[in-house]
């Protein structure tokens, strides 16, 4: 287990810097003058030298490339171009709502797609499995965007049930986690249904069964530990993507996360603070996604024996 751990942390660390690589390339290939956007238009030539000498612009890219990546180590990323505070400072303001945001999609989704795929599976290929496959296929067809914008339009702009923007209290949390938790539904759904028939078809299954043993206990004690097996994966990689992927939610509503903050940076060529949010994305990312190798191969020895 030991070798199968340090394994997963040696690969989590050049996911890591291989992320902040490429982000060192983009934004340097991007074609601004960050000593511009600082200083404005109006700024005189020995200005712009001065605050490029400031930045470290004047350095070759290797020692660009050195300082950036010691300062993501440490967490140090500059300061905003734009509010000219510390650009880690920003994310910390706002990474909380994003992971609150995806804490409760994940528990909508989780909490509507056990029964949903608990059903599906039981009556296979009648009138509930048939409703709740094609609804969940239709549900993840639909981009997120159009799902934001009509909640927006029945139950803020319409009924005025709940707000529409901002965070001013929980009620502001509602629409978003919905929009997010809808396409993860759809697939956690089909996962949990296609999970259990083919456990259900094992022959320990049948032999629990031969034993005289209820289809309660059957199913629950056995079935559904075996078949949430490959569902802690999904819910690992999807809770990682809904943290990076609400970027279109929070800018639907308005919603002060790092999404928001990643797409605001973006068109104001904040290119300090974007950096910071992708790595720190990335960087929730793939610990999440160790965490989930590490219970998937506690769960099942066999994965941790195969690598």
């Amino acid at each position: 287990m030991l070798g199968y751990v340090i394994r997963r942390l040696v690969l989590a660390v050049f996911v890591l810097w291989g992320v902040a690589t490429a982000v060192f390339v983009i934004v340097r290939l991007v074609p601004a003058d960050p000593a511009l956007l600082i200083a404005g238009s109006d700024a005189s030539p020995e200005q712009l030298a001065a605050l490029r000498q400031k930045l470290g612009l004047d350095e070759s890219i290797l020692v660009q490339y050195g300082k950036f990546l010691g300062g993501a180590a440490t967490g140090d990323f500059g300061d905003s171009f734009q509010q000219r505070v510390p650009a880690m400072d920003l994310i910390v303001q706002v990474l909380p709502n994003t992971a609150l945001l995806a804490v409760l999609a994940c528990v909508l989704a989780l909490v509507l797609s056990f029964p949903l795929g608990l059903l599906a599976s039981l009556r296979v290929n009648g009138p509930v499995d048939r409703t709740v496959t094609t609804g969940s296929l239709f549900t993840q067809a639909l981009p997120n965007f159009w799902i934001g914008v009509v909640l927006l339009l029945v139950f803020s702009r319409e009924l005025k049930w709940l707000p529409s923007v901002g965070l001013d209290n929980w009620k502001n949390l509602i629409l978003p986690t919905i929009v997010l938790a809808l396409p993860f539904v759809s697939v956690l759904t089909r996962m949990i249904r296609n999970g259990l028939l083919e456990v259900m078809g094992e022959g320990y299954i049948q032999t629990a069964r031969a034993k005289g043993l209820s289809e309660r206990i059957v199913i629950f004690p056995h079935a559904i530990r075996n078949a949430a097996i490959p569902v802690v994966t999904i819910v690992g990689l999807q809770f990682g993507t809904l943290l990076g992927g609400a970027a279109v939610t929070e800018t639907v509503f308005t919603f002060p996360g790092i999404g928001r903050l990643l797409v605001t940076s973006l068109q104001e060529r904040d290119y300090n603070v974007a950096q910071a949010c992708v790595l720190v994305i990335a960087a929730v990312f793939v610990f999440i996604n160790l965490v989930v190798d590490l219970t998937y191969g506690f769960l099942d020895p066999r994965v941790r024996l195969a690598k």
